[in-house]
């Protein structure tokens, strides 16, 4: 099987976890990365940090497909509205280990980490991450840019609004609506009375 060049963007602690995720899953090969705060030619788990975000074109002749993996919420959303003006190709990337029912929606960009579950006819947006162990249960949904923190829990028919950033271990009772940029603290849980949490 061919693998498809990759590229990542975001040299932090996620965005080595996506790389490795992406290397693990034995469907990428990851090229190098792009990151503002680190100098090029970094080394970082047998690639390099190529260069600077703005030097993406570039290197398109190096790559097929691009992975936009910085954790802050807004930031993400930028550089990926800049990317898809550009006309870059996106990746998803699936750790193994974890799980995506078959009847779950997964939008482009998107990454899901070891352990984490996606259940029945679960929809996550563009460009959303689901962090280690995180729940996304049946029919809920993750808008785009949505983030759930390490081991954070949405209930079944839950929502959780664009941009908005779950914290570890924070949860989400069934059918409860986060609005869009909210952040819950961690180990914060909303309960089911709650038709909307607003920060």
């Amino acid at each position: 099987m061919t693998k498809i060049r990759l590229l990542v963007i975001g040299a932090g602690g996620h965005g080595r976890s996506v790389a490795e995720a992406a290397h693990l899953s034995g469907m990428f090969d990851v090229i190098g990365f792009l990151d503002d705060a680190l100098p090029a030619r970094y080394p970082m788990l047998g690639a390099a940090v190529l260069g600077s975000i703005a030097s993406v074109s570039s290197h398109r002749s190096r790559f097929d497909q691009v992975m936009v993996a910085i954790g802050a919420n807004p930031v993400r959303e930028k550089v990926m509205q800049q990317l898809t003006a550009g006309g870059f190709a996106f990746a998803t990337v699936i750790h193994p280990r974890a799980f995506l029912a078959p009847s779950a929606l997964l939008g482009t960009g998107s990454a899901v980490m070891a352990g984490a579950v996606i259940g029945t006819e679960a929809q996550l947006g563009k460009g959303t991450i689901v962090n280690c162990g995180a729940v996304v249960d049946h029919h809920a949904v993750v808008k785009d840019y949505g983030h759930l923190g390490v081991n954070a829990s949405m209930a079944g028919g839950s929502v959780l609004g664009k941009g908005a950033w779950m914290q570890a271990g924070s949860a989400l009772g069934y059918g409860v609506t986060i609005s869009a940029g909210t952040t819950l603290r961690p180990g914060e849980a909303i309960d089911t009375t709650n038709d909307e949490y607003k920060q």
